[in-house]
């Protein structure tokens, strides 16, 4: 009998621990930022439009692309391809996402690419791409707009991010959902 006590012992622990205490603490926390939890909604005139933690699709030539995504930005099937980078439908997939950066960017060499651009993140979520990311897309974003390009690096520029207290995380990421919204109340029009 002494032999199972232990175990029976730290199973109950355990199970008090990570079956109840951990998941308690998680949806406490869930409740004192429940903006935060919720992804952190994007309303425009009472509508919600995004989430600034969730990226979206952007195809359109007038906009910013962001991130590829792996899920289609599922937020309820996060995860990436698990595809190994030496991969053939992973190379594939890259390829095809240079192809399609160089064919809007002409001039533009597969080396000048950030990999951000062509790879997915491993959430398969991530709504940044960095700084270089977004003034390479300048130029079509300004054709496609009519807009001057001056114009566009400033509002990149206004929505770089630093990192987290001066130190933490990437330094001049930029999130794309929220580009892409200013880009919008610009109020110019595509073509």
């Amino acid at each position: 009998m002494k032999t199972l006590r232990i175990p029976l012992v730290l199973s109950l622990i355990t199970l008090l621990l990570f079956g109840v205490l951990y998941p308690l603490t998680m949806v406490g926390l869930g409740r004192l930022m429940p903006h935060r939890a919720a992804g952190l909604p994007i309303e425009r005139d009472g509508v919600l439009v995004g989430f600034e933690a969730i990226g979206q699709p952007f195809h359109r030539a007038h906009y910013f692309w962001g991130r590829p995504s792996a899920v289609e930005y599922n937020a309820a099937a996060t995860g990436g391809s698990n595809l190994a980078p030496t991969n053939p439908e992973f190379l594939a997939l890259v390829q095809a996402r240079i192809d399609t950066l160089v064919k809007y960017h002409p001039g533009l060499m597969p080396a000048q690419i950030p990999v951000e651009l062509v790879t997915a993140s491993g959430s398969g979520l991530d709504p940044h791409i960095s700084r270089a990311g977004a003034l390479l897309q300048v130029g079509r974003i300004a054709a496609a707009r009519g807009m001057a390009v001056g114009t566009l690096r400033q509002l990149v520029e206004a929505h770089t991010e630093p990192p987290l207290w001066g130190a933490l995380g990437p330094a001049g990421r930029v999130n794309v959902v929220r580009l892409n919204l200013a880009l919008d109340a610009l109020a110019v029009a595509p073509r």
